[in-house]
């Protein structure tokens, strides 16, 4: 099959004539029903729905581009409705161009538009035809009018990250047909497919940091804890990513120099930003090609976008509701509360902002930007609430693939041509959540455990029987491991006084799990610090001040590993059979059992790195991960999880196109950017220089 052929329906001009027939068919159909239905809309004559369902037509293909040119922004705003009112006066102009036609209101013309661009999309969507086709041949045609010819320039490259989507349930949704896309370009030999191991915090922050940036160094979470400046960061905070970016951006990153990002946390340098939170222009009030706001005022300055997003969001809704009663009544293990929002809530990531994304990527192509990413969050989210490989989850994968045909059959209308790399900044790993399994949260545990109480800390409070479960089970662990009995020997040995506890720095601007102790999870990890103690503080401290906390931890069925620094013995990882010390070299660090065996073969040099960083908590704890089971119990209420190690949450994607040159292995996302950077030198890209100057690397 040739490469043109593969690309599908969109540049087929008979399909395109076919639609726009049956659509006049079935839109003058229509226009006769509301001629039986609204009392303000009257077409008395045979031949008038016919005719008004044309020239309503060339209203919207013809005249409403030329509107929209000159409209100001604001009025398609507040999701497309201007739009409609725009479209809506039209309607009564032609009430008045065709005899005896009545359109007595403009709420009656806006009906007739709805209706008409509700009968639009679902003809697109029967037939597989992309409704924006006539959309995307008038804007190539615009600017090729304009004179662009990058017919001399390097072949573009298209980042597409479908976040939370792992190496291991790539596979199997290609060999199931959940990606039927992405199967075919493997079947031609057009792309090749491997993973790549991420850093021991696998999560959307440091990844997406390290991809763009070349540099994700002190991200130790998706949010984590600052001593000296007793803040809590987190990556999905527009002023926290734009501080995370001023740390790491030099000018120079992987879409500098006029390339795109849309959709994701971080901009990469780039010129056009849209949907990415580090660039929200009131909070940053950075200057860039363009605002939050750009691709959001061009798609839904289309009617029919309107209606087919929006019909599909509330599909998505329902969807959700079914998805969640089907696991209620079956009961399917593990499983969590998804609340009364978050129907609306995955709406707005598997469909609203997919569909944003891919308008505003189709328009970089268009205009011929060199390097665009977009980060597709839709499966990310649903994994958490649903699973990874459950039925609804697998439904948001076949949507996303979808767009990435549908972007592969636009990629000619381009004028360049554009390689297509499918990506994922991490996977995913199922269990039951920590809270559930053991009737407690993470941070109410070590909260207790270093003399807080249940309700401070603002940690979620348990039914009172599962609380008691979880100090029971949490009792009956102690003193059974030998970790644990040599560290409480430890802490007898040095004589620990009972000292006062004081609530320092009250109020305090991030609250405590007990005075003077803080407790951040992301995914799972779970990070403490001691906040009577500046900088890092020793495991010899910790034993002082607190001697029942290693013990209960390192034997705690949650927990997998600890990460804690020695005065004598330096970073350690301690284990409930075993103990490993990072400044030695390969099993000579070990005593009893490797707490990191079947933690993935690059955990040790992982953790180091991790242990360097400047705000490194004073005990960074690991999630158990079972290897027979495949699964663990992260620290976040979540069925699927991520952001440390253990199991698919490590192992990402990597699908790029055969003509490129080997990537070899991929340990942690600076060493992705730099296998990106290296594809761009190969297709010929300028290497951007901290002037902001663009030279040719020879």
């Amino acid at each position: 099959m040739s490469q043109a052929a593969d690309r599908g329906r969109l540049l087929r001009g008979g399909r395109v004539v076919a639609r726009l027939v049956l659509v006049w068919a079935l839109v003058a159909v229509a226009l006769h029903l509301l001629d039986l239905w609204l009392v303000d809309f009257s077409l008395p004559r045979w031949w008038q729905p016919t005719a008004f369902a044309a020239i309503l037509g060339a209203l919207s293909a013809g005249l409403w581009p030329l509107i929209m040119r000159f409209a100001p922004p604001r009025a398609v705003l507040f999701l497309g409705l201007g739009s409609f009112l725009l479209l809506g006066a039209g309607v009564l102009g032609i009430s008045f161009v065709v005899p005896d036609v009545v359109v007595a209101t403009l709420e009656t013309a806006v009906i007739v538009l709805v209706v008409m661009a509700a009968v639009a999309g679902l003809v697109s969507s029967l037939l597989a035809i992309d409704e924006d086709e006539l959309f995307f041949r008038r804007a190539a045609r615009r600017f090729r009018r304009d004179g662009t010819d990058m017919a001399d320039e390097p072949p573009g490259v298209l980042l597409l990250q479908i976040d939370g989507l792992g190496y291991d349930t790539v596979r199997r949704g290609i060999r199931d047909g959940d990606l039927p896309t992405l199967a075919r370009w493997l079947a031609k030999g057009s792309h090749a497919l491997t993973g790549w191991h991420c850093d021991w915090s696998s999560q959307t922050g440091a990844s997406v940091c390290g991809l763009l940036h070349g540099s994700n160094d002190d991200i130790l979470g998706f949010r984590w804890y600052e001593k000296d400046r007793d803040h809590v960061m987190a990556c999905a905070h527009p002023t926290d990513a734009a501080e995370i970016e001023r740390r790491h951006s030099d000018g120079r990153g992987l879409l500098a120099g006029g390339g795109a990002a849309r959709g994701g946390l971080f901009t990469g340098d780039a010129d056009h930003v849209s949907f990415t939170m580090s660039a929200i222009p009131f909070l940053t009030r950075q200057k860039r090609g363009d605002t939050i706001g750009a691709g959001y005022y061009a798609y839904f300055a289309n009617p029919i976008n309107v209606v087919r997003t929006f019909g599909s969001a509330l599909v998505d809704v329902l969807r959700e509701i079914s998805a969640s009663v089907r696991q209620k009544r079956a009961g399917v293990r593990p499983r969590v509360k998804r609340g009364p929002f978050f129907p609306f809530a995955r709406a707005g990531t598997t469909v609203i902002a997919r569909d944003l994304v891919v308008s505003a990527i189709i328009g970089d192509m268009l205009a011929g930007r060199p390097v665009v990413y977009a980060d597709f969050l839709g499966y990310d989210e649903v994994a958490h609430h649903t699973g990874i490989e459950r039925f609804d989850a697998l439904a948001v994968i076949r949507s996303i693939d979808q767009q990435i045909g549908r972007l592969f059959r636009a990629e000619r209308l381009a004028p360049r041509r554009y390689e297509l790399v499918v990506l994922s900044d991490h996977g995913v790993t199922q269990g039951w959540a920590f809270t559930d399994r053991f009737g407690e949260s993470i941070e109410q545990y070590i909260g207790r455990l270093c003399g807080g109480h249940p309700e401070d800390g603002g940690a979620r409070k348990p039914p009172r029987s599962a609380w008691q479960l979880g100090a029971a089970m949490a009792e009956a662990s102690t003193g059974d491991g030998p970790i644990a009995m040599a560290l409480r020997k430890r802490a007898a040995k040095a004589g620990a006084p009972d000292r006062h506890r004081t609530a320092e720095g009250h109020p305090a601007a991030v609250a405590r799990a007990a005075p003077g102790v803080v407790v951040v999870v992301s995914g799972h990890v779970a990070m403490v610090s001691f906040t009577e103690h500046p900088g890092r503080v020793d495991i010899e401290t910790v034993e002082r001040d607190f001697p029942d906390l290693l013990p209960a931890l390192v034997d705690h069925p949650g927990v997998g590993f600890m990460l804690v620094r020695s005065v004598r013995s330096g970073p350690v990882v301690l284990g409930r059979d075993g103990v490993r010390r990072l400044d030695m070299p390969g099993d000579d660090g070990v005593k009893g059992t490797d707490p990191l065996a079947g933690y993935g073969p690059h955990a040790v040099e992982l953790i180091r790195r991790t242990n360097g960083f400047a705000h490194c908590p004073d005990i960074v704890i690991n999630s158990r991960y079972n290897e027979i089971t495949d699964d663990a119990s992260p620290f976040e209420v979540h069925v699927g999880s991520h952001g440390g190690l253990g199991g698919g949450q490590s192992r990402g994607f990597l699908m790029y196109p055969a003509t490129l040159p080997s990537p070899g292995e991929i340990v942690g996302a600076e060493q992705l950017h730099r296998v990106v950077r290296d594809w761009l030198t190969h297709l010929g890209h300028p290497v951007p220089q901290p002037e902001g100057e663009l030279v040719a690397e020879t």
